[in-house]
């Protein structure tokens, strides 16, 4: 995995974090439909695909807390894990470069 591929989850994880959030904001709004948003790895990169959630019809919002709230983590723990992805690169690429010179 390379600097562009953490990158790229960052960027993906986000979406769905943004996504989330403004899911969780229309909670008590009625008849809100919320975004769905799916993570795929596409090859050198990986990108994050928004849709909205089936419509049930429901007068109510149809938001599902229980899903938000650990989607919401997994994408806080997924950006944390490639942070440090790229901090120990950059480490790694600045103690070659010591070696080098």
């Amino acid at each position: 995995m390379n600097i562009s591929n953490n990158l790229s989850s960052i960027n993906a994880h986000q979406t769905m974090l943004n996504n989330s959030a403004y899911n969780v904001a229309n909670v008590n709004t009625d008849k809100f439909v919320p975004n769905n948003t799916i993570i795929s790895n596409s090859g050198d990169s990986i990108s994050a695909n928004t849709r909205l959630a089936d419509d049930t019809g429901s007068d109510k919002s149809q938001t599902d807390l229980s899903k938000e709230i650990p989607d919401q983590m997994i994408a806080q723990k997924a950006t944390a894990a490639n942070v440090s992805a790229i901090r120990t690169q950059d480490e790694m690429i600045g103690s070659l470069l010591d070696m080098k010179i």
